[in-house]
């Protein structure tokens, strides 16, 4: 499933295509949604929260879309034989005079009032990539930021392995397999650890980690497209370990020797024996 990079650069690119200028073709092909009409109407702002792209028009309506686990948009340029979106899992094509984006096979899509916006992602936690998530310390202390708001939402369940703890959108949003794996490896944790098992600082320092890894992605995307950031563990199995050497090791969500069931919403979890070590209380 497409994690919070891809989003905020997918949003981004959106933005560029249909901002400013009416949109001239505006087909919905979901069911709730295939009456409305969007034709004339001008996108102010296209954002990213998590794994949702809000599309905010000038008539107060904003079009949510959810990638799950095939989705993407292309953008091509209109009156092209490539932006004609005959394709049946083409599920939206908005168009100006200038650009055409096409949703292929979209996983969600709503269309309700800008201000509403929360009925549909106001469950979420603060977003990874957020401007406000990670704020500089004032005064020595740890600052109130959407860092320690996911803190607080991860120990709620302090029974719940990181791993799994991570992936919640509840929690915090835009994370999947990758970055969860990767900011587990950059921080040396046993993916299973349980939450409860790490002081707050600690807790508060992955999630850090996690933002800071995610958001380096982006800004490298917008140079390079999204791959061009190299894996340090995840996907890696059977590979050598980048810092030690040691054979990366497959699991799942369930545990460190469980290949996951995907039918049963189970989820790959890549790590290193050695660089993160079950902890002498886990394996006790």
């Amino acid at each position: 499933m497409p994690e919070g990079d891809v989003l905020k650069l997918t949003a981004e690119r959106l933005g560029l295509a249909l901002g400013g200028s009416p949109l001239v073709r505006a087909e919905l092909r979901w069911p709730s949604v295939a009456a409305a009409d969007l034709r004339g109407r001008t996108l102010l702002e296209s954002v990213a929260y998590g794994k949702h792209t809000l599309l905010r028009f000038d008539d107060g309506r904003t079009l949510h879309t959810h990638l799950r686990m095939d989705g993407s948009w292309t953008v091509r340029r209109t009156g092209t034989p490539e932006a004609a979106g005959r394709a049946p899992v083409i599920r939206a094509v908005l168009a100006t005079e200038s650009w055409t984006c096409l949703g292929w096979h979209l996983g969600m899509m709503d269309l309700v009032r800008t201000h509403d916006e929360a009925t549909l992602i106001g469950h979420l936690g603060p977003d990874v990539l957020g401007d406000g998530f990670v704020a500089p310390p004032a005064d020595g202390t740890e600052p109130d930021d959407g860092a320690a708001e996911a803190a607080r939402r991860l120990v709620v369940d302090p029974a719940r392995p990181l791993c799994v703890a991570l992936l919640d959108q509840r929690t915090v949003a835009g994370l999947g397999t990758i970055w969860m794996a990767e900011s587990l490896f950059a921080e040396r944790l046993w993916p299973w650890t349980p939450v409860g098992a790490l002081p707050p600082t600690r807790v508060r320092a992955l999630l850090v980690t996690a933002s800071r890894l995610i958001t380096h992605s982006v800004d490298v995307g917008r140079r390079q497209g999204l791959g061009a950031v190299p894996s340090r563990v995840h996907g890696r199995h059977r590979r050598p370990c980048v810092r030690c050497g040691t054979a990366i090791a497959l699991g799942s969500t369930v545990g460190p020797d469980k290949r996951p069931d995907q039918g049963a919403l189970e989820r790959v979890v890549y790590w290193c024996p050695t660089c993160q070590a079950r902890p002498p209380a886990a394996a006790a």
